[in-house]
């Protein structure tokens, strides 16, 4: 059996061989809130997560000029959308105090940049790791900047095709690379997940390690995912459900993320090594059971 190259995230590895490593997508489900973003990685902590993650934005540099001065309806009120980019957008005091409450609540955290300032601006708090959100995957600056930092980059595949995927690949390189099969629709069809890409990723893209990046609403094709063999999982986490936002009816609440990862541990437990094996367990039933007791030996 071929083994995919681990790769080093803080004090993790990530990579067939270790355990599936568990994130919680915050993003912007705070709504701009230090309070919320906390309770949100008290969540995490309380399901047993490895990391939260958030996004990180310059918001001239990602909304588009003629999209700056529409106006919708926000929680604040009607205001421009360029002015709510920042209302919801973290500076220097907020990600300063999540790099601390993190440290205290004993997670990593790490960000999604969306454009190069925005990866200038985190280096400051000397991340272990970078995720390329899917709608980058083809920002080709955006991909060399963060390959110049040196950090573990997982690469999320949505809204991308094989050769676009190909292409970043080749320009990131595959040291320190981690690569996620995902389908950027918020929530996503369960027939549009497409999770066997996992187990082609593995063969395309050996040894980089691959997981899964969910927006689907339930839990049951993670568990798959992971049954498919997907390193690392992330899924966006929610207080609510129904809270306003456009990632927050694709998110899992604190008491599913609970169970998500609860369960995913009891699957990699199950999972076994693909090696048959009778086991001392059974040999009451073996002759209880067993009318023909031919000879064997035991695993």
């Amino acid at each position: 059996m071929s083994f995919n190259k681990a790769v080093k995230v803080g004090d993790n590895f990530i990579g067939d061989g270790h355990p599936v490593y568990i994130i919680a997508e915050i993003g912007i489900n705070h709504n701009g809130s230090i309070d919320v973003a906390k309770k949100l990685i008290d969540g995490a902590v309380f399901s047993g997560c490895d990391a939260v993650k958030f996004q990180k934005r310059t918001p001239e540099l990602c909304v588009p000029k003629d999209q700056w001065n529409i106006e919708r309806d926000t929680p604040w009120g009607r205001m421009t959308y360029i002015d709510y980019r920042h209302k919801i957008e973290f500076g220097y005091e907020e990600y300063a105090e999540i790099d601390r409450y993190c440290k205290e609540r004993g997670i990593h955290w790490f960000v999604s940049p969306w454009d190069e300032e925005a990866v200038d601006f985190i280096e400051q708090f000397d991340p272990f790791a970078y995720k390329i959100a899917s709608a980058s995957l083809t920002d080709n600056e955006l991909l060399s900047k963060l390959k110049s930092t040196g950090k573990p980059v997982m690469l999320s595949t949505g809204m991308s095709t094989l050769e676009q995927v190909d292409a970043a690949v080749e320009l990131v390189g595959k040291d320190n690379l981690m690569i996620a099969q995902s389908t950027s629709n918020y929530p996503c069809k369960l027939e549009e997940l497409n999770i066997k890409v996992i187990k082609a990723y593995k063969e395309r893209y050996y040894p980089v390690p691959v997981g899964y990046s969910g927006h689907e609403t339930g839990l049951s094709p993670t568990f798959a995912a992971v049954a498919l063999g997907a390193n690392f999982i992330e899924r966006h986490i929610t207080l609510d459900r129904a809270m306003w936002g456009s990632d927050q009816a694709a998110s899992v609440e604190i008491q599913g993320f609970f169970r998500l990862v609860e369960n995913i541990r009891d699957i990699e437990k199950s999972l076994g090594n693909g090696i048959k094996t009778v086991y001392e367990s059974e040999l009451k039933s073996i002759q209880k059971l067993r009318r023909s007791k031919s000879s064997f030996v035991l695993g």
